[in-house]
């Protein structure tokens, strides 16, 4: 009995959570706007992945950030240095955002600013390997991150997010020469939970991969136009 209520909860959780994800994706639709989720375990390199994206695409796209941190703002802080818009959600103890979380995070954005001017909306996520690939949050398309020092095994042992991503960066790639890295495992790995995933090996640090990972971002955004 107890088993088939925490499962039945955590239907009618999910349940509304995408109730919410798609009212969130409409208002995007409505003002043209693409949005992309950014999903990783914590270090992985979302945040300088998104510094080098933000400097890479400016003069091409004109782009604002909602930032997910349980506590903080140091991400969010890090980003307004690249002049686009950044509005920071702490979760508290959650370790994911939700779509109602993100729902307020697009008022504060339209409040401030007119949406219709924008092209590109990207989430970052909460660092876990779990809990963000299973709410969505009104995104367009799932970016997971997996860095070379957290080994080949991590999609077989978390496969959630590998299952849902729409691409997946292998980052840190200025490190695989240090570690004893198999890179076609990590990838074979990722295959065998997302035949379809785009994999694209990139290093925020020598620049490696970027012009493939914009290339991808481009479009995305042409995708959804």
């Amino acid at each position: 009995m107890h088993q088939t209520f925490d499962a039945a909860l955590e239907i009618n959780l999910l349940h509304a959570n995408q109730t919410g994800a798609d009212h969130n994706r409409s208002h995007f639709d409505e003002w043209g706007i693409t949005c992309l989720n950014l999903m990783s375990s914590p270090g992985a390199g979302k945040t300088v992945l998104l510094e080098r994206t933000l400097a890479g695409l400016k003069t091409q796209f004109k782009m604002a950030v909602i930032e997910g941190d349980m506590t903080t703002q140091l991400d969010a802080e890090r980003l307004r240095q690249f002049g686009v818009p950044v509005i920071a959600i702490n979760t508290g103890r959650s370790c994911h955002l939700d779509s109602k979380m993100v729902a307020g995070g697009i008022h504060q954005f339209s409040h401030q600013y007119n949406p219709a001017e924008f092209d590109l909306v990207w989430v970052e996520n909460v660092g876990n390997l779990v809990c963000p690939a299973e709410f969505e949050v009104g995104e367009h398309a799932k970016v997971a991150l997996l860095s070379v020092t957290e080994g080949e095994d991590k999609p077989l042992k978390y496969p959630i997010m590998f299952q849902a991503a729409d691409c997946l960066l292998i980052t840190k790639m200025d490190l695989a020469p240090y570690l004893n890295i198999d890179l076609k495992k990590i990838e074979s790995n990722v295959r065998q939970m997302n035949p379809r995933v785009t994999i694209i090996p990139v290093s925020a640090q020598t620049g490696e991969g970027l012009e493939t990972w914009f290339q991808w971002v481009e479009n995305s955004i042409k995708a959804e136009v």
